[in-house]
């Protein structure tokens, strides 16, 4: 990816919303939830403690991610809808 995220962000493509309920029913656009989980495109280098010390963003690249529901800035690169979230709006990583 051509993106470079600054201080502790994070590009996140979220995964792709569910198009039918658990018992088959097919979800119209305008209902279907959006995603909380997504795998983790680039990283960013960290931010600097209260010491001056960079502390680094404990994600990686490919890391499968959960993330706040309303955390982060949706962005169009390159024809690919992305998410640009602060390390702190990354509440778990999926093993």
């Amino acid at each position: 990816m051509a993106l470079k995220p600054l201080g502790d962000r994070v590009i996140v493509k979220a995964d792709e919303a569910e198009e039918t309920t658990a018992s088959g029913l097919y979800l119209a656009r305008e209902s279907k939830e959006k995603p909380q989980t997504g795998t983790v495109l680039a990283v960013g280098a960290g931010k600097l403690d209260k010491d001056g010390n960079l502390v680094p963003v404990p994600v990686k690249v490919g890391d499968k991610v959960i993330f706040g529901k309303y955390g982060g800035t949706e962005i169009t690169y390159e024809e690919e809808t992305v998410l640009i979230l602060r390390a702190d709006d990354i509440y778990a990583i999926c093993e």
